[in-house]
């Protein structure tokens, strides 16, 4: 008999990705899980936010639209899901997905899921036992900004989903676990790894990695560009698991895009950090340890990674209010254009100072693109422009001086230098900043659970 494989796939690289994904994944060739990557750092505050309003929410909404859609492949396939689409509120997403599963006539589907991440609640015990959360960026105490707080997730890792999958679960919706948990767990589930095997932990680490972004390791945002085929059908990546730790990475025949070892190193790079201390809840693995080998067409094997113990502590990914920001946006054409944009951007700082309303230097944002700001001080700047963008914006913790900003834009149009046009989307509102606070808290102050129910 043949080495058994696992084929783990990634349709969705961020709230947002092509609903595409996951569709093609599941039709376009054979499978056995498919993962799902929900998740970013301000989506959690803004989850918590919409479940502050109505308790049925705060979880992403598209993963059960787009289940509906390929739920018959899952189950006549038997094709496993696993999505951090649970946001703030894994239980609401597992009831909307049983009532999908309901709806469409199948009996018998385990949903699980994974919760106990999120710590928004607990702060204010967990300072009191002593854990400052100190904002690892600059050291400061969470107590410091303990009542702006919009919400606080534990990054966990695979072992609660493999829990699930343990106990039989095909399709498993878990809050803030980490992107390559997602991957890892159904590796470690299928081949038996211990979690202290820490080089298969790692290999499974990478390989979640590697596929998180979806189609980045697959000739999306590449480099080489013009050698990727067929972009508009690119395929989503596919890893093919095996039980020593190594494991290629390909996608389905036929379809566009490209993976070579250039397209799955520019993944790798991708977020990185420290190349020999990758952390995770579930192992700290040497990304300098990986050995690339292209053995194939649209197929790249990984082999090699080294693994050693996690860490005592886990990372806390909380969100915190910092005042508001409006930005607005208007074209100026014709002769002399960045020159007439650069006055817009005066007039509109002189105005508000005649009706009393100041931002210091420091808040305050002009670009102009299409002139170079994107390698301001790296490429020289276009000269004789016909038409820039200018992009201004400003930021305050008064919400009145940010709306009273966005009233001064229109007005340009008619009272400022000729060729201001192209201003669209309404006058600009003041909208909350939301700030990212890291921080580390014991491991053993954090007890997830996994609870089953079946449709």
């Amino acid at each position: 008999m043949s080495e058994k494989t696992v084929r783990v796939a990634n349709g969705q690289g961020f709230w947002g990705d092509s609903p595409l994904g996951p569709v093609r994944l599941v039709r376009e060739g054979p499978l056995d899980y498919l993962t799902m990557d929900y998740l970013a750092e301000v989506t959690m505050s803004i989850l918590q936010k919409l479940k502050s309003r109505d308790p049925s929410k705060g979880y992403a909404t598209d993963f059960v639209k787009t289940l509906e859609r390929i739920l018959p492949e899952v189950v006549e396939k038997n094709i496993k899901v696993i999505a951090n689409a649970g946001g703030v509120n894994p239980r609401a997403c597992q009831e909307a997905v049983l009532e999908t599963i309901r709806k469409a006539g199948y009996q018998g589907v385990k949903v699980g899921i994974v919760s106990g991440d999120n710590i928004l609640d607990r702060l204010e015990e967990l300072i009191a036992s002593g854990e400052p959360l100190k904002n690892m960026d600059d050291g400061r105490p969470l107590s410091e900004v303990l009542h702006r707080v919009l919400s606080a997730n534990v990054y966990v890792g695979a072992e609660p989903l493999v829990e699930a999958l343990g106990q039989g679960a095909q399709i498993i919706i878990a809050g803030r676990c980490t992107d390559p948990a997602l991957v890892a767990a159904p590796l470690i589930h299928e081949f038996g790894w211990s979690f202290d095997d820490h080089d298969r932990l790692a290999a499974g680490t990478v390989a979640g990695h590697i596929l998180e972004c979806g189609a980045q390791c697959t000739g999306g945002n590449f480099t080489d560009w013009r050698k990727v085929p067929d972009m508009a059908r690119i395929g989503y990546p596919i890893v093919e698991g095996r039980a020593d730790g190594s494991f290629d990475v390909t996608k389905h025949p036929g379809t566009g895009g490209l993976v070579t070892i250039e397209s799955v190193s520019s993944q790798l790079v991708y977020e990185m950090g420290d190349p020999k201390n990758y952390i995770t809840p579930d192992v700290v693995a040497d990304f300098s340890s990986i050995q690339l080998e292209q053995v194939g067409d649209e197929r790249v094997r990984v082999s090699g990674v080294q693994g050693r113990p996690r860490t005592e502590t886990l990372k806390v990914s909380i969100s915190y209010s910092q005042g508001y920001k409006a930005v607005g946006q208007l074209v100026v054409a014709g002769p002399d254009a960045e020159a007439k944009a650069r006055l817009c951007a005066d007039i509109i700082w002189k105005r508000l100072s005649l009706d009393g309303v100041e931002f210091p230097a420091s808040d305050r944002l002009v670009e102009l693109v299409g002139s170079g700001v994107c390698f301001d001080g790296i490429a020289p700047a276009p000269e004789n422009l016909s038409e820039v963008a200018l992009r201004i914006g400003v930021r305050s913790p008064n919400r009145a001086d940010v709306d009273r900003f966005g009233m001064e834009l229109a007005p340009l149009v008619t009272s400022g230098p000729p060729g201001v046009t192209g201003f669209a989307g309404g006058r600009p509102k003041a909208t909350e900043i939301v700030s990212y606070w890291p921080a580390l808290v014991s491991r053993e102050k954090v007890e997830t659970q996994v609870v089953i129910e079946e449709s």
